[in-house]
């Protein structure tokens, strides 16, 4: 990148309105490897370094949040050598990465259902979100395991219980009551999911904390997303009018 590309780059960033949450769908790492004619595991361990240009612009730009979704429920029909690699790379995240994480100020921080993955993978999962619980920056959370709709299921069971138990009545349960049992309650409200790759969907990612957020689509496949490519998703979502149901003449007003 040029001195020139660099220094518009960081304008775009310094000018826009950050959106505090943002989240990412990582897609195309196979393709990308196959276009090269590499198997789709090259593909994948390239994408760590995009994983690090991301936290990192993120980070730069403000951001309070960054949730990436690493390996979702659906991932396990994939063949047994690719879910292999990716396993391999969680733990290479874990065992390297996150002590970087730790240096930055970075909160780290897993969701999804973690029961499936091994002791050993559980452990370090655990002992690398002790290690970073009490930093104060950006909190990065890696969805492996997840889905929306899981998210959402395991939200209602929470509630279940407690209707069984006698702790509240059917009638107390809101929608605010489930979302305190919904992954991420703690962040800010999702403000931008980008999806790399070219597909136009969501996979099942986020579904209930994605209800308002601003959708940004890219045909860049996720080992070639970049700094600029970031600072492109962060500009067009200060271009979006965030209206949550009213009309446009009222956002306009209230400014």
């Amino acid at each position: 990148m040029s001195k020139a590309d660099n220094l518009t780059n960081q304008l775009l960033v310094s000018e826009a309105k950050v959106p505090q949450h943002v989240a990412i769908i990582m897609d195309g790492n196979g393709r990308w490897a196959q276009l090269r004619g590499k198997k789709r595991a090259a593909g994948h361990k390239s994408g760590v370094e995009s994983v690090r240009t991301s936290v990192a612009a993120a980070g730069k730009a403000g951001v309070k949040a960054l949730t990436l979704f690493a390996f979702s429920s659906e991932n396990w029909q994939r063949p047994e050598s690719e879910v292999s690699v990716l396993m391999d790379l969680f733990m290479f995240v874990l065992t390297r990465e996150v002590k970087r994480l730790h240096k930055n100020d970075i909160k780290f921080n897993v969701i999804g259902d973690l029961s499936k993955f091994s002791s050993k993978l559980q452990k370090m999962i655990k002992e690398s979100e002790a290690l970073t619980a009490e930093n104060t920056g950006m909190v990065l959370s890696v969805a492996a395991n997840y889905g929306g709709r899981w998210d959402i299921t395991y939200a209602a069971k929470k509630l279940a219980e407690k209707v069984e138990r006698q702790e509240i009545t059917a009638a107390e349960i809101t929608e605010a009551s489930l979302n305190e049992h919904i992954s991420l309650a703690e962040l800010p409200e999702l403000d931008l999911l980008i999806r790399t790759g070219g597909d136009y969907r969501i996979s099942n990612f986020l579904l209930w904390q994605a209800a308002y957020a601003e959708l940004y689509f890219t045909d860049v496949l996720w080992p070639d997303f970049n700094e600029i490519e970031f600072t492109k998703a962060i500009t067009v979502f200060d271009q979006r009018e965030r209206r949550f149901g009213k009309t446009g003449e009222q956002v306009t007003n209230k400014n």
